[in-house]
């Protein structure tokens, strides 16, 4: 086995059970080496239907080669939910474009008129922009890997929790009725966007809990982890998904759980690269309060990597908030001046 192969592991979900119920010890075992040495590990067995992800990620091929005026009437600048289609090379990362266009969507809900002044975050809530008309096959495609996509991050956010010799619905109660999960469906273009270079995406750690990423067999992705001097490739796997931590979880843990550092680099000019992050998130008014460690695990703990320029936050719903106005500054400034000031 090569280093690059032992240093992202694999693990298989249809295992992850006994037959009467409780996780797998030896299950528990590979997932807290890779969720607290890595933060990166490959997932398979997690319950796609047959040709589920190869359907998936043909109807993105086949929007992406719509005329961008198709493309455009998504326009995620129209969306005060920061939903909808973004143009290649305006979404920010680090500072600098990413390489990349993309669809965002979450869950389609009724928009809050009137919240605190405090809880800004309910901007969030709203309705998708779908290609309705053009591909209506594609909003269905999506909505059904999100949902199963849901019940894979619940289910690892359990065995997390006994990973951790918490109760197993320890997490539970933030993601009860309404949680905010956000899924995105990308493609890459290499040689294009001359403000981003080879940055597919710039290296970032993402802000919520447990993403869970469908990726074509071009690669690309690399990660950084923890006291590791050189970035690593996450060699497409068939049939997989490549699941990494978010702050979220860095923070509730002390750093005993690793939200691990990773970028994109840009396929070579004239490739094209389609990928689905899926990141399963609480309710947007979810506060994260310190997880209780056994005093073993919290002797391991690395402290939080807070940067200061990037604060991680208790309240899920302004990490989010914090990462989409960072992302899309075009959408923030058209429909929430204010807030760039605050």
């Amino acid at each position: 086995m090569s280093h690059d192969q032992a240093t992202i592991p694999v693990l298989d979900l249809s295992a992850a059970r006994q037959p009467y119920g409780p996780f797998s010890p030896e299950f528990i075992e590979e997932l807290r080496n890779a969720t607290h040495n890595v933060g990166f590990f490959q997932l398979t067995g997690y319950g796609a239907s047959p040709g589920q992800a190869e359907e998936l990620l043909q109807l993105i091929q086949r929007f992406f080669a719509l005329p961008l005026e198709e493309r455009m009437k998504l326009d995620n600048r129209l969306s005060p939910h920061f939903r909808g289609y973004t143009r290649m090379g305006t979404e920010v990362t680090q500072g600098r474009a990413d390489a990349r266009e993309q669809i965002d969507y979450s869950p389609d809900r009724e928009p809050v008129p009137d919240y605190p002044a405090d809880q800004p975050y309910w901007l969030l809530q709203g309705h998708n922009m779908w290609p309705t008309e053009a591909l209506p096959e594609l909003e269905p495609a999506a909505m059904a890997w999100a949902a199963l996509m849901s019940e894979v991050g619940m289910e690892l956010l359990r065995a997390i929790a006994v990973s951790l010799r918490l109760p197993e619905d320890y997490f539970d109660e933030p993601f009860a009725g309404t949680p905010a999960w956000m899924g995105k469906l990308v493609h890459y273009v290499g040689g294009v966007v001359e403000a981003a270079g080879d940055q597919g995406v710039g290296s970032h750690a993402d802000y919520g809990f447990v993403t869970l990423l469908l990726q074509d067999s071009v690669g690309g992705l690399e990660v950084l982890p923890p006291g590791a001097t050189e970035w690593a490739p996450v060699h497409p796997l068939p049939g997989a998904l490549v699941v990494n931590l978010g702050e979220m979880l860095e923070v509730a843990t002390e750093g005993y759980l690793a939200a691990t550092i990773h970028r994109v680099q840009a396929p070579p000019p004239g490739v094209d690269r389609y990928s689905v992050p899926f990141f399963w998130s609480p309710r947007l008014d979810a506060v994260i309060d310190p997880v209780s460690l056994p005093p073993e695990l919290k002797a391991q703990a690395r402290g939080i990597s807070d940067d200061p320029s990037n604060p991680m936050l208790a309240s899920f719903g302004m990490n989010m908030l914090k990462g989409r106005m960072r992302a899309h500054p075009d959408v923030t400034k058209r429909h929430y001046p204010d807030l760039i000031k605050s």
